[in-house]
């Protein structure tokens, strides 16, 4: 369906459309005029050491200052102490009844804390963040001495920034009338076009069911005739990942409101609009990614609910509400690829895309990393913001680690791994033996190399399930070339970029031997999400509401979901990653033809990096890194549809029978 079809529709079921979206107008004003002004205010606390521990004696002291060796472990235990019910009572008997929220000050290395309190009286807001900055102090004190600390040893709250005059939120007002407008005019577009299809079957009926013919006409030029498919649509949404920096978002949706997000966001209306019309059928074979993504919905709601019932604060309703943004991305992506596109050739064009945008994105990487700097850092487009705040030039050992155009080293290392094994498919490719050899193995090496330049362990054991999984598959005298090839390249940047290979080795090696700093913190804050989980341990907290402003990184997104979405998040993440491994080696075991079976192993080894690499960083969280993995998710599907479709049905076996034939005999005349 084209934007001129889309339009006409419009046009025709304009009494649809006009009154639903002018209620939604209306609402919005009753919303804006009825609804109050909320204001906020915040103070800070510093935690200071008492001036006895520096006698450093093993015997006496503060234990609680000394958990961990730091004041940030104090810190963190007075914040689940006023985060607790019992502290709400007790400041509800002050006169504090308004929300607050108690977390790790933004940015701040050290034990600072902001308070803040959020009300839509001016004056009770200022009154009840001072009695909450005074009761921060003294639940400190209790705590120490219900320990039976020395007052000597006492740790201290020293405000650093007092009670600051309540400002007017009037962000969160705007984004409510904005939430209503925009329902009610998805509500009528989705209505016009339901109608548009009951009028059409209507129609069909009346002519006894039969088919209606219609003129050819004459396609029109320009864009408003041209005809649109999915594959050019996720196309314009591969150029707005790959060439804007995943950190710039337009303001107020965080990582999610990326400008790709929102393009897919308007692909799954088109696509809806399709389909009510009956302009497209999903594709046979092709349902297994769409039933996973319904049962990773499932729980994703079932934490939004359970959010919603635990007395959450405003930063965390606001984190589920981007969380629900997220889900229709990456289900746009999926239902997009699995069952908007029907063409087998559009879909071998969707992939090829791909890999020649990922392949762009990695050269990026050598200029940051040969230059010192990020690129990123210097694209600036009007109406969007940075999501991540004070993103730098990071650093290990005396090497930049390129980011390109991904918000995080990570991301993109772990980007490149899921489409490495769809370059090298596409190197071998026998339909594109017809181009030279540099179009076909420059996307590989561009990927390949600039996976070490990371100087990640993520990037590393990525590279490595690739080389398992693809080469040790292929025939003996291809294996060994490309096993020669390794072992060349290695030797390449030994003496290309001297210090890079040893500086890897001995990222493992410390990793291995278990003196690796981020190692040991990552570890430790496996223990630290238990608490969290024991909360709320089917549903978990919301997708979206662990957030670092508020918790801590976790690293890791098995231990994220866990504490989002609880077990059965985990067992939805995990039936993810095992159904991109199930289609990869289906579409390998049904295919027909060498090239489909080395596709179908690309598919298996891009959804097992994924499911290993899962626990090394939080990989949902990355728009970027997200959006490849249902896009390749839902690619899989369609393939494997495609494959099945092709693949010659057997013939049934005709029942012969065993008993001899029987020979009719002569009737004997009496």
């Amino acid at each position: 369906m084209s934007i001129g079809e889309i339009g006409a529709v419009l046009r025709r079921r304009w009494y649809v459309m006009v009154p639903i979206t002018l209620l939604s107008l209306l609402a919005g004003m009753h919303l804006y005029r009825s609804v109050p002004v909320a204001y906020q205010s915040e103070s800070s606390v510093a935690l200071l050491d008492s001036m006895a521990v520096a006698e450093l004696a093993p015997t006496f002291g503060n234990p609680i200052s000394n958990a961990g060796g730091s004041l940030v472990v104090t810190a963190d235990v007075l914040i689940r102490t006023l985060s607790g019910t019992d502290a709400a009572q007790d400041l509800r008997g002050l006169g504090v009844t308004d929300p607050y929220t108690v977390g790790f000050a933004a940015n701040a290395s050290g034990p600072l804390l902001t308070l803040t309190v959020t009300g839509t009286d001016r004056a009770k807001v200022l009154s009840e963040t001072s009695k909450l900055t005074v009761f921060a102090g003294e639940q400190l004190k209790a705590l120490q001495a219900a320990a039976e600390v020395e007052p000597a040893y006492f740790v201290q709250t020293a405000p650093v920034v007092l009670p600051q005059t309540p400002k007017p939120q009037l962000k969160a007002r705007y984004q409510q009338v904005l939430g209503v407008v925009i329902l009610g005019t998805t509500t009528g577009f989705t209505l016009s076009f339901v109608t548009e299809s009951l009028a059409n079957a209507r129609r069909r009926r009346r002519a006894n069911r039969v088919a209606k013919t219609t003129t050819q006409r004459r396609p029109r030029r320009g864009l408003p005739g041209r005809t649109i498919d999915a594959t050019s649509i996720l196309s314009g949404y591969l150029a707005l990942a790959f060439f804007i920096p995943s950190n710039l978002t337009l303001p107020g949706l965080g990582g999610v409101g990326t400008p790709a997000n929102v393009f897919a966001l308007l692909g799954l209306f088109w696509y809806l609009a399709t389909w009510i019309t009956g302009r497209i059928r999903p594709a046979a074979g092709t349902r297994l990614p769409r039933v996973v993504m319904c049962l990773l919905s499932v729980a994703v709601l079932a934490s939004y609910l359970a959010n919603a019932t635990r007395g959450s604060s405003h930063k965390e309703i606001l984190g589920a509400d981007r969380g629900l943004i997220g889900l229709l991305v990456w289900v746009s992506l999926v239902v997009l690829v699995s069952a908007g596109i029907q063409d087998r050739d559009r879909l071998d064009v969707l992939l090829r895309r791909v890999v020649v945008m990922g392949a762009v994105v990695a050269a990026i990487g050598y200029y940051d990393f040969f230059t010192a700097t990020n690129i990123a850092d210097k694209i600036s487009i009007p109406g969007l913001q940075s999501s991540v705040a004070q993103i730098t030039t990071l650093d290990r050992g005396s090497f930049t680690r390129p980011r390109s155009t991904t918000a995080q080293p990570l991301e993109f290392g772990g980007m490149l791994a899921i489409l490495l094994p769809f370059a090298i498919q596409q190197a071998f490719d026998p339909a594109r033996q017809h181009l030279t050899k540099l179009r076909r193995w420059l996307p590989v090496v561009l990927m390949g190399g600039a996976l070490p330049l990371t100087v990640s362990r993520t990037s590393i054991i990525g590279a490595l399930i690739v080389i398992l999984v693809m080469v040790l598959r292929w025939k003996p005298e291809r294996r060994w070339t490309a096993i020669g090839l390794l072992i060349g390249s290695v030797a390449c940047f030994k003496v290309i970029i001297p210090g890079l290979i040893g500086t890897i080795t001995a990222l493992f090696a410390s990793f291995l031997s278990n003196s690796d700093s981020s190692t040991q913190a990552r570890t430790v804050k496996y223990s630290a999400i238990v608490p969290y989980l024991d909360e709320h341990p089917l549903f978990g907290r919301g997708l979206g509401t662990f957030t670092p402003d508020l918790y801590f990184f976790t690293d890791n997104q098995y231990m994220l979901t866990l504490a989002e979405m609880g077990f059965m998040g985990l067992a939805a993440l995990l039936l993810l990653f095992i159904t991109g491994i199930h289609q990869g080696g289906a579409i390998r075991r049904l295919a027909r033809s060498e090239s489909d079976r080395e596709l179908g192993q690309a598919f298996f080894a891009s959804a097992l990096v994924t499911l290993v690499i899962s626990a090394t960083f939080d990989a949902l969280s990355f728009p970027m890194f997200a959006g490849m993995f249902f896009l390749t998710l839902g690619a899989g599907g369609s393939y494997l549809g495609f494959i099945r479709r092709s693949t010659p049905k057997p013939k049934p076996r005709s029942v012969e029978s065993t008993c001899p034939p029987v020979t009719p005999q002569p009737v004997p005349v009496p």
